[in-house]
């Protein structure tokens, strides 16, 4: 998972990530969006540092890893100059580690992590994550919580870049979800809205993202998943 990208020719890797970054801005364009506005964050995650470099090589330069530990193995790895964006859930205890090996930090849902992370690096980059499925397993804050927590964030001097989320399975209830955090990064001033992955990218994108999460729809299936 964190082989050395000079340790075999990857240039076959480059052919088909560019084919899938091809399709993937075809997907795009097809909702009305110009691709160009739209930022993709190549998600990384069991992938290794070659496919960081394949990715950039294409002009991917924001990479987006879900474990604190993946993370830090693989960032020292990576011989392109790319902007790490840390995925996945923030446990207490790895916060500062997460802040030392990502750049912007965005799955933060809860106060108590955006006040840590205000102590730990003053004016560090965040996303705020909101979640509408009211599962148990997902990760993000109550909508009706966003604006305090956006509030939070700026009178503790960090930068809210975005809002965050993960839709709901469904596509109708994926939609309304896109639309939601939308109006609500409008209503409360934050520029970014990072929404859509691999299988619903088109939806967010007709709703108003500016960036979309992409993994198995520019490398394949993962590996070790």
């Amino acid at each position: 998972m964190t082989t050395s990208p000079a340790s075999f020719d990857n240039s076959a890797l480059r052919a088909r990530v560019a084919a899938n970054l091809y399709d993937v801005r075809a997907r795009i364009a097809a909702t009305g969006v110009d691709p160009a506005t739209i930022r993709v964050v190549a998600v990384t995650k069991t992938f290794d540092a070659s496919h960081v470099d394949v990715a950039a090589a294409l002009g991917l330069t924001s990479v987006g890893e879900n474990y604190v530990d993946e993370l830090c193995a693989k960032r020292p790895l990576v011989t392109a100059d790319v902007r790490w964006h840390y995925l996945g859930a923030l446990q207490s205890n790895k916060i500062a580690r997460a802040l030392q090996c990502a750049d912007v930090l965005c799955g933060v849902s809860r106060a108590k992590e955006i006040l840590k992370i205000a102590r730990l690096r003053p004016a560090a980059t965040i996303d705020v994550q909101v979640d509408f499925t009211s599962f148990a397993t997902r990760n993000g804050a109550d909508p009706r919580d966003v604006p305090t927590l956006v509030a939070l964030a700026r009178e503790e001097g960090l930068e809210v870049r975005a809002l965050m989320t993960v839709a709901p399975p469904l596509p109708e209830a994926a939609a309304i979800a896109f639309t939601a955090t939308s109006a609500l990064a409008d209503e409360l001033g934050v520029r970014e809205r990072s929404m859509g992955m691999s299988d619903d990218l088109e939806a967010a994108c007709r709703a108003g993202s500016t960036e979309v999460r992409l993994g198995r729809a520019l490398f394949g299936p993962r590996v070790n998943a």
